[in-house]
C-alpha cells in the first residue's frame, strides 16, 4: 500500500466550484492541470513526475442539497522501476462517483452506509462534506490519481533475480561445531573405524 500524500503542503491541484453557481441541469467540466500544478502533485505524491493530468467531470445536483460527481482522471506519470530503477512511465484512468453533501447531513448518510454493510446490496462510498459551500474538483482528481498509482512500478520485461552468492564451506549452520570437534581431537589422533 502507499502512503497518501502528505495533506499538511497545501493542495497542488485546486479547481473550486461553488455549489450556489451549480445549474439545476448540472455541470460539465473538463480540467487540466498546469505544468506547476503537474510539479506540485509529483512532490505531493512522491512521484519522479506529472507529465499530464486531465479530468472530464460531470456534477449534478440531488434532493437535499448533496451533489453526484461523475467522471474520469486520466494522467500519464513518471516512475522509478523497482527492479532495475529505470525511469519509466506509467498511464492513470481512474473513473469517479462520489456523493458530496452539506456537513450535518454526513452523520446520517454515514450511518445508512454502515447499515449497507450488513446486507447483500452494494456498499455505497460514504459522502464528502461540501467544505464552506464549495467542492474542490481539483482535490477530488488529484486524490483519484493518487489512488491509480501502482506502488510497485516495473518495466514490463523486468525480472527480478536475487543475487548469487557462492556457497562459503565455512559459513553453513554446522561449521563452528566442525571447527570445535577439530580442537577437541588429539593431533594425530585416528578416528576409530565403523564395525
Amino acid at each position: 500500500m502507499i502512503d497518501k500524500p502528505d495533506k499538511s503542503k497545501s493542495d497542488p491541484w485546486r479547481v473550486p466550484v461553488a455549489v450556489a453557481q451549480i445549474p439545476e441541469t448540472g455541470l460539465h467540466l473538463d480540467i487540466e492541470a498546469s505544468p506547476a500544478e503537474r510539479v506540485a502533485m509529483a512532490e505531493v505524491g512522491d512521484l519522479r513526475e506529472v507529465l499530464s493530468a486531465n479530468a472530464s467531470l460531470d456534477v449534478t445536483p440531488m434532493s437535499g442539497g448533496r451533489f453526484q460527481i461523475g467522471g474520469r482522471v486520466r494522467a500519464r506519470i513518471g516512475q522509478t522501476c523497482v527492479v532495475t530503477l529505470d525511469p519509466i512511465e506509467n498511464d492513470i484512468d481512474e473513473e469517479i462517483d462520489l456523493i458530496f453533501a452539506p456537513p450535518e447531513q454526513i452523520p446520517e448518510l454515514s450511518t445508512l452506509v454502515d447499515d449497507a454493510t450488513e446486507g447483500d446490496v452494494e456498499i455505497p462510498d460514504p459522502p464528502e462534506p461540501i467544505e464552506n459551500g464549495i467542492i474542490d474538483l481539483g482535490r477530488l482528481a488529484t486524490d483519484a490519481l493518487y489512488l491509480g498509482v501502482d506502488p510497485y512500478p516495473r518495466r514490463p520485461d523486468a525480472v527480478f533475480e536475487p543475487p548469487v552468492e557462492a556457497a562459503d564451506p565455512d559459513s553453513h549452520p554446522f561449521a563452528a561445531l566442525k571447527a570445535l570437534k577439530a580442537e577437541d581431537e588429539p593431533s594425530g589422533a585416528k578416528k576409530p573405524k565403523k564395525p
